[in-house]
């Protein structure tokens, strides 16, 4: 049985649906992206996958178990990294694994033994006895991770796990979270890190205004939306120049402050124009998935 699956979830606040008929479903031993801009109805979807939130209409399995109405008994098979750390600052890093592991039913002596190895996981080894408000935002959020485990679960939900981190800490994360996929852990990442969806997803979807605009496996959505190559052209003349001449050369063309982006399947003769305008400034590279949620959601900015 799928660790989630999620289908036709409906969710409402003051007359306006944040979520619309959302359905998805997670295989096991994968991770699965769920992006989308400020407002995409992400983190509703999240509290009612985890029973935190009443859906309007929809059906939600967790680690086997209908939610609502058995969410206790999922979570207590699963870890969840929320967005924000709540790490105990009254306790040290121990103390913190132990009285989680107590909200599982563990007793201490069976969640002692297992400290050594979740600090070590999180690159703090020898920090069992250090106060939480003497480690810094990267060691939080590596421990806030290391907590998540300490029920040893078969699905982990992070939300946006490495944002706020410098990217040595970033990394450190990458590195054991593709340890745990490894293991045969399931994930479910939200983030807004194009690149880290691409590191680590194996599918993905897109959502905006609560719906589903886009699923698949990173590549296959960057062939399905996007010309393979792009070439971004910069300078104050640069939006003149892409409503002047860009068509010329590009079958897509989208403007943003002082930058042109050209989507093309050959860059070469835009490449070879271009050196002839002294004036602009280029940058050619291959599509990415930072396209594919721009073309799909919008350049709009959310708040």
């Amino acid at each position: 049985m799928s660790p989630l699956a999620v289908s036709g979830l409906r969710k409402s606040y003051e007359g306006r649906e944040v979520v619309a008929g959302l359905s998805f479903e997670l295989r096991r031993g994968e991770c699965y992206g769920l992006l989308g801009p400020n407002g995409a109805g992400k983190t509703t979807t999240l509290r009612c996958c985890l029973g935190l939130t009443l859906p309007d209409a929809g059906e939600i399995y967790l680690a086997g178990e209908p939610v609502p109405e058995r969410a206790r008994e999922a979570r207590m098979r699963i870890g969840v990294v929320p967005q924000f750390d709540n790490l105990d600052p009254d306790f040290t890093a121990a103390e913190n694994l132990i009285v989680y592991g107590r909200y599982f039913g563990m007793a201490d002596a069976d969640i002692r033994p297992l400290i050594p190895g979740l600090l070590e996981f999180a690159g703090l080894p020898g920090k069992d006895k250090a106060s939480i408000r003497s480690l810094s935002g990267g060691m939080k959020r590596r421990l806030t991770l290391a907590r998540a485990l300490v029920n040893d679960p078969e699905l982990l939900l992070l939300d946006e796990p490495t944002t706020g981190l410098d990217p040595q800490a970033r990394h450190l994360i990458w590195e054991r979270l593709k340890r745990l996929l490894a293991q045969g852990k399931t994930i479910l990442l939200t983030t807004h890190f194009m690149d880290e969806a691409e590191r680590l997803c194996r599918r993905l979807a897109i959502i905006d205004d609560g719906r589903l605009v886009g699923e698949g496996a990173p590549r296959e959505l960057i062939r399905q939306h996007i010309e393979p190559q792009v070439v971004e052209v910069y300078g104050e003349d640069a939006p003149g120049w892409a409503e002047r001449e860009a068509k010329t050369f590009s079958r897509r063309v989208e403007t943003s402050g002082e930058t042109a982006f050209c989507y093309v399947e050959d860059a070469t003769p835009l490449l070879a124009h271009l050196a002839g305008q002294p004036a602009l400034r280029t940058l050619h590279r291959p599509a990415n998935l930072e396209d594919v949620f721009l073309k799909l959601t919008g350049r709009e900015l959310r708040d």
